[in-house]
């Protein structure tokens, strides 16, 4: 018989677009036993005998976890607590621990590919406390298929310039390149989902970043968590590690920095619990099988178009800086980079670099290229005196 959180569990899974024959699978019941509880709304009525407990307020929350693939009591114990749970982490396992087959039936379907063959991609997101204060943190997590070997980057932002940007940094990281990315449906990769009979229809610039390193996209179909598995549980890993022992930093380049050492001395170092291997030591056996990096990175900077105003400025994010004078009334290309760098271009030539300034911190201006417009002001008619002595004679 199933029980409220059997149907939570189903509903879940069902809004998400999983098959009811995979529902039922994975909960051990017939497909019509899903197709009934979907259709009555709710699971079959029972009276309960006795007080509720603390958790049960908290079940719909905590199966939603689960069916997302957050199986750790702490991380969920924590979860709850922020919305008001007062009781014990032992009733939260013992009510998880029934549960577990079906996590462990789920892992069964993960298929594995070869050495070289596949990164995954996804997006994390926490609060932790930055420069002093509270800051949302979003972070790109990458991971190699074979080796489970992976390396995530911190950002303020997840749009379409940081995306490429941490996946270019994790490529770095590794050394070399995978033959396939698979990617979630973020619209900074994928345009259109893919659908029955239809493939999925990528961005151009994220197609564009593929063919300079050489790598085939991919995207999983929309709701089917286990094509992309791995890397999600990889986003719980760092949360639940990484930023449970560090919960402080001082800035973007420190909180990156110590990302990094902790991927070499713990994550790198770690037994992976489904091949029973060192990451490290399973890594050395992917690594011929990546291929190498382009000579030239890719340029992940935001692309703007400015025309020169009259005095040979443009406008960049509230704030002025100069150009050359003679390109007064022409159309240039500015690349604001993700480092803060404001890079002017004119024919693909690079023709001024300013660093961004903040918003009221006034204009940017290199005195050479407004040169020709001094000496054009400063030139001044020059009349014979005779001019004027006519004018006095004539007052």
């Amino acid at each position: 018989m199933l029980t409220r959180e059997d149907f939570l569990m189903i509903k879940t899974l069902h809004d998400h677009g999983v098959y009811q024959k995979d529902i039922a699978a994975e909960l051990g019941v017939h497909p019509k036993t899903v197709s009934r509880a979907l259709k009555r709304g709710g699971a079959p009525q029972r009276k309960r005998k006795g007080r509720s407990s603390k958790l049960e307020p908290f079940k719909e929350q905590i199966d939603g976890l689960l069916s997302q693939g957050v199986w750790n009591a702490v991380v969920i114990w924590r979860e709850i607590q922020a919305r008001g749970y007062e009781g014990g982490i032992s009733i939260l396992r013992d009510y998880i621990r029934p549960k577990r087959p079906l996590r462990s039936r789920r892992a069964t379907v993960r298929f594995e590919t070869k050495p070289g063959h596949q990164l995954q991609s996804d997006w994390g997101e926490i609060t932790v406390s930055l420069g002093g204060g509270p800051t949302k943190v979003y972070f790109i997590v990458n991971q190699l298929g074979y080796s489970r070997r992976f390396h995530f980057w911190c950002s303020e932002r997840h749009d379409a310039e940081h995306t490429y940007e941490g996946l270019i940094r994790s490529l770095e990281y590794f050394g070399g390149v995978p033959a396939e990315v698979l990617v979630d449906n973020q619209k900074c990769a994928v345009v259109k989902a893919a659908s029955r009979g239809k493939r999925a229809t990528f961005h151009p610039r994220f197609l564009d970043l593929a063919g300079h390193y050489g790598f085939t996209p991919r995207a999983c179909r929309p709701y089917r968590a286990r094509t992309k598995g791995k890397d999600e549980r990889m986003v719980g890993y760092i949360k639940q590690h990484f930023f449970v022992r560090y919960r402080a930093f001082e800035s973007w380049e420190q909180l990156n920095r110590q990302a990094e050492q902790w991927l070499r001395e713990e994550a790198d170092q770690r037994v992976q619990g489904t091949v029973k291997e060192v990451v490290a030591q399973r890594f050395q056996r992917e690594a011929p099988y990546l291929r190498p990096l382009p000579p030239q990175r890719y340029d992940t900077a935001y692309l703007l178009f400015r025309k020169v105003a009259w005095d040979a400025y443009i406008d960049v994010q509230g704030n002025r800086y100069s150009v050359p004078a003679p390109l007064v009334g022409e159309t240039v290309t500015v690349r604001l980079g993700l480092d803060d760098t404001v890079r002017v271009f004119h024919q693909e030539r690079l023709v001024a670099q300013h660093r961004l300034r903040p918003a009221g911190a006034g204009w940017a201006t290199v005195s050479e290229h407004h040169a020709a417009l001094w000496a054009q002001a400063l030139q001044v008619e020059q009349r014979p005196l005779a001019v004027y002595e006519e004018a006095a004679t004539w007052s």
